[in-house]
């Protein structure tokens, strides 16, 4: 039995006093050399530690949070993956990237990087927008799988300070999102650039340049003449190393996404450079909140490098704020213990019951790499859909972390604009019924209940159920006031309230005294009977998406 067996053996539940007790050979990488040190304090490297954890009060009450998914994969404008699937012979992404950028046996994913300039981008006229929506927190992408970071960064020297744009991008976020008094936030992926550009490795197996295998190979040595002399492409490639099992098949990756399956185990040089990129960002741009793209934390369980992060985040963030706590960790398919320790994140989907601990749905109104196809064919995310989200999502007791797809040049275009414009004026009417508010009783009802769609992996139900209409509700409530959020004006003009009903189970001791329309002014017509309250709505619509009914 060799180490990557055990590791697979133990998947990502191990704690960490089952590590110590594993062979010296086969425990996770540790490093022993120079780096960022840990901050010390409360919180020390391990699952035991961390569940010392508690969300801070800023980010429950926050509810709403915009995240600019933007880096260099958004220069060619055609989705999510393409530094991944532009060496997958034969891809729509292949096929696009042969005729603009040319074979990637000659122009890879380092030339698209080249080629990024970001030169509309205007961070403030953006979070002045997201502001006006509503947004309480903003997310910035600090790297993706394509190993590139858009910030200052001490430890990768492909970077967008020195390449490409030419600019600190996370910098140019963080200053514009405390200008607009939002708390700032940094999303990572790069933990997995070692597994995801194998792809790279890959020469064609068809057509004139069969056999020429593509650039992920390259060396600092054949850049002699070229525009990246002087730059390793091994530092962001990471392909000096064997491919994982099953590799030739491009989705094998997803079922090897916990280091598990035969994946290829990183090396502790590039796990340490991990950690100390990330702990740099972290004291570099202090962000209060931290989106990790893996399973529980990065390279676990084949390293506590995430886990020592996680530690140095808290610990930092607390002396920084005299003793409290104000960060946020965000983590993916998280262990009833481990969302003790950070705030569970669900991909392009949401839970179905009201949670215990706080939560976060991500999603997109897009693609997450913007995608001119989206645009041309008018695929966006409606206001509604998102405020259908927004109110299902806090209902039961989680926040919406909702991307703007950024294009290539920094800006966003007409139709994405629309939507933000669109959530931005039901906010102006019905905020009141989201910020700050807690679960109820219950979190809602109505039709769409009844077709729910269960979490898969990450989430990714998202869509998969009844879409929302009149006769589905979700409630919210702050102090003595309910909210109820009605997802559509019945044509009747009357709301039932089932859960209102003098027999609901919800309803015992629910005094209702009145109720009034957001955005109408003055008491509504109501009745309440053993089975509903029944609220007849004014003449006109006093607005669009959802109607918000505050109750006291």
């Amino acid at each position: 039995m060799n180490r990557r067996h055990i590791l697979k053996g133990i998947g990502g539940l191990v704690p960490g006093w089952y590590l110590s007790q594993l062979p010296a050979w086969a425990r996770p990488a540790a490093w022993s050399g120079p780096g960022e040190p840990m901050a010390t304090g409360k919180f020390k490297p391990t699952w035991e530690s961390l569940r010392q954890y508690s969300v801070p009060d800023w980010y429950r009450d926050a509810k709403f949070g915009i995240w600019a998914h933007w880096g260099a994969q958004c220069q060619p404008e055609h989705g999510d993956w393409y530094a991944r699937s532009m060496y997958d012979e034969g891809s729509n992404d292949y096929k696009f990237h042969v005729e603009k950028y040319g074979h990637p046996s000659k122009a890879g994913f380092k030339d698209v990087i080249h080629q990024w300039k970001a030169e509309n981008w205007n961070p403030d006229q953006l979070l002045s927008l997201y502001k006006r929506a509503g947004a309480q927190y903003f997310m910035a992408m600090a790297n993706h799988h394509d190993n590139f970071d858009n910030y200052d960064s001490k430890y990768q020297s492909w970077n967008s300070t020195r390449l490409g744009p030419k600019k600190d991008i996370i910098g140019g976020w963080a200053r514009a999102a405390r200008q607009h008094g939002l708390r700032f936030g940094v999303s990572i992926h790069a933990a997995h650039a070692w597994t995801w550009y194998e792809t790279a490795q890959r020469a064609d197996k068809n057509g004139p340049l069969a056999g020429v295998p593509y650039d992920g190979k390259l060396t600092k040595a054949d850049g002699k003449g070229t525009w990246w002399e002087g730059y390793d492409p091994q530092e962001l490639y990471a392909q000096n190393h064997a491919l994982s099992e099953g590799s030739e098949k491009t989705n094998t990756i997803h079922r090897q996404w916990e280091w598990g399956n035969g994946a290829n185990v990183p090396t502790s040089e590039y796990i340490e450079k991990f950690y100390n990129r990330t702990v740099d960002l972290i004291n570099k741009y202090e962000p209060e909140v931290v989106y990790f793209d893996d399973t529980a934390l990065p390279l676990w369980p084949v390293s506590d490098a995430g886990l020592r992060i996680a530690a140095h985040l808290y610990n930092s963030n607390m002396k920084r704020h005299g003793g409290k706590l104000e960060a946020v960790v965000n983590g993916k398919i998280l262990t009833p213990d481990q969302q003790k320790c950070m705030v569970w994140d669900i991909e392009r989907g949401q839970s179905n019951q009201i949670e215990p601990f706080v939560w976060q749905t991500d999603t997109c109104i897009g693609s997450w790499h913007y995608d001119r196809r989206v645009y041309e064919g008018n695929r966006y995310k409606t206001p509604q859909t998102v405020i259908h989200t927004l109110a299902d999502v806090v209902s039961k007791n989680g926040n919406l972390l909702l991307s703007v797809p950024v294009r290539a040049d920094g800006s966003i275009d007409e139709k994405e604009t629309a939507v933000v414009e669109g959530i931005a004026s039901w906010m102006a009417v019905n905020k009141e019924s989201i910020f700050g508010t807690r679960p109820w009783r219950v979190f809602g009802e109505g039709p769409a209940l009844e077709s729910a769609a269960p979490l898969s992996a990450q989430g990714f139900n998202e869509g998969k159920g009844k879409p929302f209409g009149p006769e589905d509700i979700r409630f919210t409530q702050k102090g003595n006031t309910l909210y109820a959020i009605v997802m559509g004006w019945p044509a009747s003009g009357v709301v039932r309230i089932k859960n209102l009903g003098t027999n609901a189970a919800a309803a015992r001791d629910q005094s209702v005294k009145q109720v009034e329309l957001m955005g109408h002014t003055g008491p509504l017509s109501i009745n309440r009977t053993a089975e509903a309250l029944e609220v007849t709505l004014p003449a006109r619509k006093t607005g669009d998406y959802a109607h918000c009914l505050r109750i006291v």
